[in-house]
């Protein structure tokens, strides 16, 4: 109780920082377009003999220069991507053969790379593969083994790699890279910054937080808001919320502004921790100051709201990124789906079933596919329910929670299905379901319903076959039916074997 107490001051403490720094972004921003645009206006009047003029010249005349100067670097930045593209796409083609994938860097990449000697065309590259890190550091080791003697490596190349080898996992390869690059003069604040990213992808906080102090301590490199913000990212993963904004507080007293991706690595800290009042609390501090949220700190706060149940919240949120949602969102539609199964959503089974559309066929996950089979089950829909069993059968999914299997044959009963509940009871065993005593027993009480007592004797054997010892409970199950239909002579064979279990004879037998 105590800890909560002394928390809440700071809570206030870091609302002020985060809206203090949005605030002097704020003003950083309106003062330089001010000055600039006073500085314009007296170096024009100075041409002109002190004579005022509504309509300054050579800021117009400039500004054509610098615009065409802007389209002609764009230009060239287009036509290296679409060099850079027939390459991938050569080097994809034959990715399982290494010397057809080193005959082709050799043929294409060696004029290209020379071509951009800045490095720029090895980093379009590393980027356009990383759907495929495995091939990117093949051909960025193929590139520094094969053309660093005349066309020297780059820190930006360097960065790179070392970032893909953190996605891979490699921290040893990302840390030998990072070293190489040191030894040949490459140092820079980039550098450091990658290989604190490859740290974060991998959970090494303490690994991360070395390189950030070396880089404190580097004559020739400063740290960035970038640095800054992998350092809030990755004690957000772990959930270090007090060293997250410990380092936030370190940013605001060095006067460095934050950018978005600041906020939203604060917010994404937030929801790891299930700090769902921090969460909407930086959320309004962004909408309120001059950073404004954009797509990717939608895209947070719709999973924050998805995981807190926060439907209202999160049906607001999604209009606002739905458009964007089959490039960027499969997950958080799962995540939606997740929310409304666990909802009391009158209409959830519709709203499911729409974000259910959003996803590939292809894109299969057995979980989902689960929870999709409790929804049905749960709402009395068994030809639905028994489509997502038949799916699971089919894709080789096995539930191993008895919690599941209940709500299954719950479905059954209550839908008085028991030849559906005999044949799926059949199949689970074959598929290495979860086997439980609650499907046998729901087989004889509905037989017995139905008076097909030689079916529900028939059971017993099921039973033992599964290695499941008759309980208490199927005891009285026999006796049920047995009153029921008046079979007096079963009724009293029942309570000799009861007798003999060690059950005794029920008071009212």
């Amino acid at each position: 109780m105590m800890k909560r107490v002394w928390r809440i001051p700071d809570a206030f403490h870091m609302e002020a920082i985060l809206q203090r720094s949005s605030e002097d972004y704020r003003k950083l921003s309106s003062g330089y377009t001010i000055a600039r645009g006073s500085a314009n206006t007296l170096w024009v009047r100075g041409l002109a003999g002190g004579a005022p003029s509504s309509q300054p010249a050579w800021p117009q005349v400039f500004s054509l220069f610098a615009d065409r100067r802007s389209h002609a670097d764009s230009l060239v930045k287009q036509d290296m991507k679409e060099r850079v593209s027939h390459l991938r796409d050569e080097l994809l083609a034959y990715s399982g053969d290494a010397e057809k994938f080193e005959k082709i860097l050799a043929d294409r990449g060696v004029l290209l790379f020379r071509r951009y000697a800045d490095g720029s065309a090895v980093v379009e590259l590393l980027q356009q593969l990383k759907s495929t890190p495995g091939l990117a550091l093949q051909a960025f080791d193929w590139r520094r083994k094969q053309l660093d003697y005349c066309t020297p490596m780059t820190p930006e190349e360097y960065s790179k790699a070392i970032v893909v080898a953190g996605r891979l996992k490699n921290v040893d390869l990302a840390a030998e890279l990072f070293k190489e690059a040191s030894n040949k003069k490459l140092k820079s604040t980039s550098l450091y910054n990658a290989l604190m990213t490859a740290y974060m992808f991998n959970g090494l906080a303490v690994k991360c937080q070395s390189v950030f102090r070396d880089l404190k301590r580097e004559a020739t490199c400063t740290p960035t808001i970038v640095t800054y913000n992998i350092l809030i990212s990755v004690f957000g993963r772990l959930m270090l919320i007090d060293h997250m904004e410990a380092t936030l507080r370190e940013i605001n007293d060095l006067n460095i502004h934050p950018n978005v991706s600041t906020y939203n690595y604060l917010i994404a800290g937030y929801i790891t921790a299930w700090m769902w009042d921090d969460v909407e609390k930086t959320y309004r501090i962004m909408k309120a100051g001059s950073i404004k949220p954009e797509l990717t700190t939608h895209l947070l706060m719709l999973r924050g709201y998805a995981h807190s149940g926060k439907l209202d919240k999160m049906e607001e949120i999604y209009e606002l990124v739905k458009g964007h949602v089959d490039q960027y969102g499969i997950p958080l539609i799962r995540s939606m789906i997740c929310a409304y199964s666990k909802s009391s959503d009158v209409n959830k089974v519709q709203k499911i079933e729409e974000l259910m559309r959003l996803i590939p066929k292809d894109d299969y996950r057995p979980w989902l596919n689960v929870i999709l089979i409790c929804l049905y089950a749960k709402e009395d829909l068994l030809d639905e329910m028994e489509d997502s069993i038949n799916e699971a059968f089919k894709r080789n999914t096995s539930v191993t929670t008895v919690g599941v299997m209940r709500c299954i044959i719950s479905s059954y009963f209550r839908n008085n299905a028991v030849d559906k509940l005999a044949n799926f009871v059949s199949r689970a065993e074959c598929a290495g379901w979860k086997i439980c005593r609650s499907l046998y027993h729901c087989k004889m009480v509905m037989y017995g319903s139905q008076r097909r007592l030689i079916e529900m004797e028939r059971v017993l054997s099921e039973m033992d076959k599964v290695n499941l010892d008759i309980s208490k409970r199927t005891f009285w199950i026999l006796l049920k039916a047995y009153t029921t239909w008046g079979e007096n002579d079963k009724f009293h064979q029942v309570l000799g074997m009861m007798c003999k279990h060690g059950y005794g004879i029920p008071m009212n037998g």
